[in-house]
């Protein structure tokens, strides 16, 4: 279940009150006249069933409560109601396979955003993985695709592309370029202290590694688990089953592949530099197709899910 909480104008809020009522799948409503203060107006409150969640959202902002007044979600974590299990019964779907786009967008909008935080997290895991790859150390490498953050642009592109939000492709392409950019750059200036003080060398890179040396020779496979990688995160995303977001990382060769690239253009091999550079972009492609497919199929699933409900739910008017 999600809770909603409504500030909307005097004006408006007996269509809010009756769009809420009129929605399947909600149940209790609350209706604080004059509560509100800065917006000035009316709160009003109640639960929605997930699975009419995205339904419901979108004809509020039709509404304009959104511009007028403000719209907030909350996941309910426990209720123990039988109106709200008769709610959830009444929607349509199941909840673990409901789209909420807007906090889909909002969300990847925030992962995919070039802080300083962001930055840190991809350098230190892409410096991390240089010394993996050096030591041929699979944990290493595993831990360094665990800490790397790539995968909030790459699910930004993909939300991008089906939503057709153009400001929020280019922010998260902005920062899968930059971020990329500037971790291999410092990884570079790294292999090159850590040679100079004895624990890098060339010998290590170019030897036998039978751990790591996947990082730098893709394949059909490589593709096809970064499609694999994709979707799942993707659902992982939707769902609200950010658990899942683990395992996506850890397996897909986006950090190790940047950072082997990165060492061995320290030292000059430029096999392995080409070889790492095609790994990486293989594995970005797939994951952006595969996020951008899976989001798609979903947004067709969910159409007839949301036409059944329109029909049920009074087409808001307009504001004049």
């Amino acid at each position: 279940m999600l809770h909603l909480r409504l500030i909307t104008p005097a004006d408006r809020t007996d269509d809010v009150v009756r769009l809420i009522e009129r929605t399947v799948g909600t149940t209790h409503l609350v209706v604080l006249r004059g509560a509100a203060r800065n917006p000035a107006g009316d709160v009003v409150m109640c639960d929605v069933a997930r699975e009419a969640g995205d339904a419901l959202l979108s004809a509020l902002q039709e509404l304009g409560v959104d511009r007028t007044g403000s719209i907030a979600v909350e996941n309910i974590d426990l209720s123990l109601s039988k109106r709200a299990e008769k709610a959830e019964e009444e929607a349509p779907g199941e909840a673990a396979d409901a789209v909420l786009w807007e906090h889909l967008v909002d969300e990847t909008h925030e992962e995919s955003t070039l802080s300083v935080t962001y930055l840190a997290f991809i350098t230190l895991a892409t410096m991390i993985a240089a010394c993996g790859v050096l030591l041929d150390n699979a944990i290493l490498i595993v831990g360094a695709m665990a800490v790397g953050p790539e995968f909030g642009p790459l699910a930004g592109v993909s939300t991008a592309l089906v939503q057709r939000a153009p400001r929020l492709a280019l922010r998260s392409l902005v920062a899968l370029l930059v971020g990329f950019a500037l971790a291999m750059a410092v990884t570079v200036g790294f292999s090159l202290f850590m040679d100079a003080v004895g624990l890098f060398s060339k010998d290590k890179l170019e030897g036998t590694r039978p751990n790591t040396s996947f990082v730098y020779a893709p394949n059909a496979f490589s593709f096809v688990v970064a499609v694999l990688a994709g979707a799942a995160g993707t659902l992982s995303l939707t769902s609200a089953k950010s658990g899942a977001l683990v395992g996506v990382a850890i397996s897909v060769t986006t950090v190790p592949a940047a950072a082997n690239a990165a060492v061995a253009l320290a030292y000059g091999d430029t096999r392995q530099t080409w070889g790492s550079t095609e790994q990486l972009l293989l594995n970005l492609l797939g994951i952006v197709l595969a996020g951008t497919l899976t989001l798609l199929a979903q947004k067709w699933f969910w159409a007839g899910q949301r036409e059944r409900a329109r029909r049920r739910t009074p087409r808001a008017p307009e504001l004049g």
